[in-house]
């Protein structure tokens, strides 16, 4: 092959990355606009009567959990309020404690709900092709103890998309990293608009 020849192959690869980056989200955002709305109003109600985010996920998706919970605790834009949320993986004894547990990849998410959640509280689980055991256990666990739920997933949404929750957003992708990159721009856009409501008084 010629320095040319790989040349053009690298390129190639690249465009069609670009290409993912960009028509996927292009696709996803605006058919699902008005859910996203919906969502961003139930959860600025839960937040506004003294509820709590709750985030959790494995592996990736565990740090976007952390990712979207930093951002409701301390927002980057200055003057906006800190709204109370917490990741579930921040637990590092509680995981240690599961995985040297007869059943490494029990509903430790739900065990912590159990303790943790309170009815007014909001539960995020992140999945990359909603197929992840432990985070739909939690998130049933969650809508059983009266939580606003939320399951961001990818692909055909696996079983989040079977699963009884209030908002289910799937990202139609097999590509775990365009699944993420739109998953952290939702979680954005989540954050933002929750403040607007909070932003526009009468609205909750």
């Amino acid at each position: 092959m010629s320095t040319q020849e790989r040349h053009d192959e690298l390129r190639a690869i690249v465009e069609e990355r670009f290409a993912s980056s960009i028509d996927v989200p292009a696709d996803f955002f605006p058919r699902e606009a008005e859910r996203i709305a919906a969502a961003c109003w139930a959860m600025a109600r839960r937040f506004h009567r003294g509820g709590r985010l709750l985030a959790f996920g494995n592996g990736a998706a565990a740090s976007d959990a952390q990712h979207v919970s930093v951002e409701f605790v301390h927002p980057v834009i200055v003057g906006k309020r800190a709204l109370p949320a917490l990741a579930l993986t921040n637990d590092s004894a509680a995981l240690s404690v599961q995985r040297a547990a007869s059943d490494p990849a029990g509903p430790l998410f739900a065990r912590q709900l159990r303790v943790l959640a309170r009815p007014e509280d909001i539960a995020l689980g992140l999945s990359p092709d909603g197929n992840c055991q432990n985070v739909l256990q939690a998130l049933a666990q969650a809508r059983a103890m009266g939580l606003l739920t939320l399951g961001l997933a990818g692909g055909s949404g696996g079983a989040f998309a079977a699963a009884q929750l209030d908002f289910c957003f799937v990202v139609p992708s097999a590509d775990p990293l365009v699944v993420q990159e739109t998953h952290e721009t939702l979680y954005h856009i989540l954050w933002e608009l929750v403040h607007v409501f909070f932003e526009h008084e009468g609205l909750l």
